[in-house]
Parts: structure tokens; sequence; C-alpha cells
């Protein structure tokens, strides 16, 4: 089985790390390990979560997660991990996302969560049972608004990109 996506750019972007509460990453990720927020994040309501990147000085960058309130998106992803949560994707940015989704289904994976619906971001994910345990995403990043990016307090706010007004726990 041939293993590449042909003609589709790929090139990691980030993992990221999901908890019950964003507040308790921060201490490790930020605080410990030197991350600096990267400026922007909010809330995906329809999904029902909580995110912000920390960006590190090679570059690289981790997503942190919670659930919103309510939310039972991450309900099974929390009871394999004793309720601690930890890594819950690798998330890959790819040039073409309708090529890769093509490439991927013909190569016979089953995709889930594809979402097409918003230019800022079209995404898919290999289910970990198609990645040895990993829940791979792979997205195509589109054209994102100019102005200010929320900062790290206002996105615990709950007034990050559509936040919902409620502050983290």
């Amino acid at each position: 089985m041939e293993l590449e996506l042909d003609g589709v750019e790929v090139a990691f972007d980030h993992t990221a790390v999901a908890a019950p509460r964003i507040r308790d990453l921060l201490p490790i990720y930020r605080d410990l390990l030197g991350g600096r927020h990267l400026g922007g994040g909010g809330d995906n309501r329809r999904a029902g979560y909580r995110t912000l990147q920390l960006t590190y000085t090679n570059g690289s960058k981790i997503e942190l997660m919670e659930p919103l309130p309510g939310s039972t998106f991450f309900d099974s992803f929390f009871e394999l991990t004793r309720g601690r949560g930890g890594v819950h994707h690798l998330n890959f940015h790819v040039s073409d996302i309708d090529a890769a989704v093509a490439e991927l289904r013909g190569k016979g994976y089953r995709l889930h969560g594809l979402n097409l619906s918003d230019p800022r971001w079209r995404e898919v994910f290999l289910h970990p049972k198609e990645a040895h345990g990993v829940l791979i995403q792979l997205a195509q990043v589109g054209p994102r608004p100019d102005g200010p990016r929320a900062t790290l307090e206002q996105v615990l706010a709950g007034e990050g990109r559509n936040g919902n007004g409620i502050p983290s726990p």
C-alpha cells in the first residue's frame, strides 16, 4: 500500500492536549515549559469545546482544549483517560483537503468528522483505529481576518473567537 498523499503538501502543525480545564494545563505547558500564547483562540460552540495555542522558541505549537459547560464532546476521551485528559490529536496542514480526502478514501482509510463548511478551516480525521491509537486531524487553513487576536485572559473569560461569555472553570 502506498503511504503518500500524491500531490498534496502535508506539514505537521501542532499537538492538541485536552483536559477538563485549560487552567490545569497552563502550569506545565506555559509556566514550566515556556509556552507563549500565540494569540487568539476561542470556542467551537457547535462541537462544544474551547481552545487556544501556545508556541515555543523553535516554532512548535501545542493546542490546549477543554469542554464547554454541558458539552459531551470529550466524554469518551475522558473516559479512556480516567478523567485526566492527555494528548487528544495530532494536526497536519494539507494544501488541498479535497484531494487528501479522495486520496485517503482511495487507499481504503475510513474518515471521520469531515467538515468542509468553514473556508477558514476545512478538516477531516483519521480515527485512532486507523492510525495505531492516534487521532489524526488533517486541515486546510483558509484566509484569516486581520485585526487583533484575543489575549489568553480573554479566551479564558469566554471572550475569544465565538466566545460564549462563560469563563473557563
